[in-house]
């Protein structure tokens, strides 16, 4: 009798950090406990279940049972708790330090509350790069889960898959199982019995071996279409039965038993890579098209199968150059991580004078910085990611937290009782190999990059943690040509979540738009004189200067209680010379609520050597993200307080000199007041991106830009000051806090 094909079930159950209350829920209903629910009738199944700590950390606050059904589950021996990361970052992103940390820290926590032994670990989107092995090895994990897609890019073939293998790095060894593609795709979009019969032809070329099913658990109920599926029409029920009925050829089995009972099949040292789909993802959008195009030649001519072992997308790093916006999130997390790191390193040093207080700040810091750290915002594929603006506020959320309390371990809190604090110093701080400029204190922190625009590309209210320039810029998608081909019709069964085309709303063909520039702030634009609104908010605006991408030069001047930051740039509009001067100042903060309303972000541009022989129309763009459109407690005011609109609306104002933007759930009052008389465009940018329910358009910031014509003054000058003010009084008095500790 030829011995048994072990199938290993590995089931990830995951939430990102943010996601909304409500989606966790859904989740919970239609997929994490339906899922428990049928699991638990069959009793002579093993599975392998991970679960990331952010959803974890929500399960048992919500649904403490359930963790007590895990904690059963595994006292029995039914289930095999895989570890990993804690708040499930992509590996590769964060520090060595920070991998050891996460993994070590989350192990403790499923050992204590699961009774678990953990000894492998789900490795999060299955991003890899060989130097990890070291890693997961320090951590203490003997093993854990890739996609059969990183061992064909070894060279191995299907026949040499059906087990697992050894790998090394630094003298560590790990063991690696390849996750069949195939099952991924067969899971529950087929009918069960399709499964079986694909598992049955395994047995019969590989008896003996192991094939691994290695995928999201949410395609078991919250994948659009599988709830009634997977559950009414009890698909999973009949997998089970199916599983249990084939016991004389097939044994469903954990990672830990398959390990113990098979020797390796050999060693092999792993590419860097993910599954095949995110390989593709990462390719810059026009990249995605052609590969899609050849690879439907290639099917045409019956030779993708024999071709596509060969072929590999790109590279998950290089998210952070197709969108810009993730590499600065991402070089804010390094920022913290290495500051904390000193910090850690220094408290280490002085253990003896170290209180209780200070390590538990230290300790608090850590797990904001790893909550930081959730994968899920850095980038984008079928899911939404990067384009849903709650899952980046959440990152910068716990970036902020953990940096507040960084400050409060060095006696620089954000309340304005505490002393007062002005700083502005330079450094590589978007890891671009050049120089950006940090003015603080303790309520704000701007990051200004002098070569790209003179632009603030982030702005922390510490209060609220909160950074309002959180922004995303409209930029092309490979799926954008799906956009413009329209949805496709119903049909039978339940597609794999790669294949829907579904509008969420009509007329997106309509609404998609580019920018020619990131959404940052001091975005200096010369258009022309009789530049309308419409052409503004859709980016058709001609630019007739060299600012907005061009290199100002810095200087930086302080005082004890100011700082101010000093650009200037010879450029050209128009092919004229002109010369351009941007001071940023930030004071100190104040120490009552009436001092306080004048430290403020002040922005003073004088422009000089003005040709006189064309007309100049100066626009300077701010955005404001995490204000959100479509809510009626989200609102532009004037400056007599009179709404003119949620923030989603598209205002086109004349001689004003100021507005606000308020929004009272997040608690926060936004004002831009300038000394001369402008006009003043607003308008939401939003983009249509993809999401697992179809194809949406979301709200990413508010653009505001006062716009002048100027006229310059007899030495050929001319000049304006803008002041930005950021009031959370109500956010704040939220919080308890003592009522003079109000006003940025």
């Amino acid at each position: 009798m030829n011995q048994p094909l072990r199938l290993i079930l590995a089931i990830h159950n995951h939430q990102p950090i943010g996601n909304f209350d409500g989606v966790f829920e859904q989740a919970y209903q239609d997929s994490y406990r339906p899922f428990l629910d049928v699991f638990e009738q069959y009793e002579r199944l093993r599975i392998a279940l991970h679960t990331s700590g952010s959803l974890m950390e929500w399960l048992e606050s919500h649904h403490p049972e359930y963790v007590d059904r895990l904690a059963g589950l595994v006292a029995s021996g039914r289930i095999e708790i895989l570890g990993g990361p804690f708040y499930e970052p992509i590996l590769p992103m964060i520090s060595a330090r920070d991998r050891v940390g996460q993994i070590s820290s989350y192990t403790r926590w499923l050992e204590h509350r699961l009774g678990a032994t953990i000894r492998g670990m789900w490795m999060p989107e299955r991003v890899w790069e060989q130097s990890l092995t070291s890693d997961l090895v320090r951590a203490e994990m003997e093993y854990t889960i890739l996609d059969d897609f990183h061992f064909k890019n070894a060279g191995l073939t299907d026949a040499q898959l059906a087990g697992y293998y050894v790998t090394e790095d630094d003298a560590q060894v790990l063991k690696v199982l390849p996750g069949s593609e195939q099952l991924r795709y067969l899971v529950p979009f087929q009918p069960a019995q399709a499964t079986i019969d694909y598992l049955y032809e395994v047995s019969q070329k590989h008896p003996g071996g192991v094939i691994v099913f290695g995928d999201d658990g949410e395609k078991f109920g919250t994948w659009p279409g599988t709830k009634s599926y997977v559950y009414d029409e009890g698909w999973l029920g009949q997998f089970f039965d199916l599983l249990q009925a084939s016991g004389d050829w097939l044994k469903v089995t954990t990672p830990t038993e398959a390990i113990e009972s098979v020797p390796p099949l050999g060693k092999v040292y792993v590419p860097e890579g993910s599954y095949r789909e995110m390989t593709e993802w990462s390719m810059p959008s026009a990249k995605i098209n052609q590969f899609e195009d050849v690879r439907h030649q290639l099917q045409e001519h019956g030779l993708w199968e024999s071709t596509c072992r060969f072929i590999r997308g790109g590279y998950w790093r290089n998210f952070k150059i197709k969108y810009p916006e993730t590499d600065i999130m991402y070089a804010r997390m390094q920022m913290i991580s290495q500051r904390l790191h000193e910090r850690l390193e220094s408290s280490q040093r002085d253990a003896d004078s170290a209180s209780p207080e200070d390590l538990a700040l230290l300790e608090d810091a850590r797990q904001e910085l790893y909550r930081g750290q959730c994968n899920c915002s850095y980038w984008h594929g079928a899911f939404g990611g990067v384009y849903l603006p709650h899952l980046r506020n959440a990152v910068y959320q716990h970036l902020i937290a953990a940096d507040n309390l960084l400050d409060q371990h060095a006696g620089r809190g954000w309340r304005l009782e505490e002393q007062p604090w002005v700083e502005l110093v330079a450094g590589d701080y978007n890891l671009d190999g050049r120089k950006e400029a940090k003015l603080a204190n303790n309520r704000l922190l701007v990051l200004v990059s002098p070569v790209a625009g003179g632009q603030i590309y982030e702005l922390d209210v510490k209060s609220i943690c909160h950074n309002l320039l959180a922004t995303l810029a409209r930029r092309p998608e490979a799926y954008h040509r799906k956009v413009l081909e329209g949805p496709t019709p119903d049909g039978d069964g339940v597609a794999s979540i790669h294949d829907r085309v579904i509008f969420k709303q009509e007329g997106l063909d309509e609404r998609l738009g580019y920018d020619a520039w990131d959404r940052h702030s001091l975005v200096d634009h010369f258009v022309a004189s009789d530049a309308t609104a419409e052409q503004i908010a859709a980016g058709r605006a001609a630019e007739l200067g060299d600012f907005v991408h061009g290199t100002y030069e810095a200087r930086l001047r302080r005082s004890d209680d100011r700082a101010q930051l000093q650009l200037s740039r010879h450029g050209q509009v128009a092919d004229r010379p002109l010369h351009i001067t941007k001071g940023i100042t930030l004071s100190a903060s104040a120490e009552s609520s009436e001092e306080a309303a004048s430290t403020m972000l002040e922005i003073a541009y004088l422009l000089e050597e003005i040709p006189t022989d064309i007309t100049l129309h100066f626009a300077p763009e701010l955005n404001f993200s995490g204000l959100p459109g479509g809510a009626d407690d989200r609102y532009f005011q004037d400056l007599h307080g009179q709404s003119l609109g949620q923030l989603g609306t598209h205002l086109d104002l004349v001689d004003t000199t100021g507005i606000h933007l308020l929004d009272e759930w997040l608690g926060i009052k936004v004002g831009l007041q300038f000394d001369r008389p402008a006009g003043l465009w607003a308008y939401p940018v939003e983009t249509v991106s993809q999401s697992e329910g179809g194809f949406e358009l979301v709200h990413q910031s508010v653009a505001v830009q006062p716009h002048w014509i100027v006229v310059p003054d007899a030495q050929g000058r001319w000049s304006v000051t803008m002041r930005l003010t950021l009031d959370t009084r109500l956010a704040e008095s939220r919080m308890d806090l003592p009522a003079h500790a109000v006003t940025v």
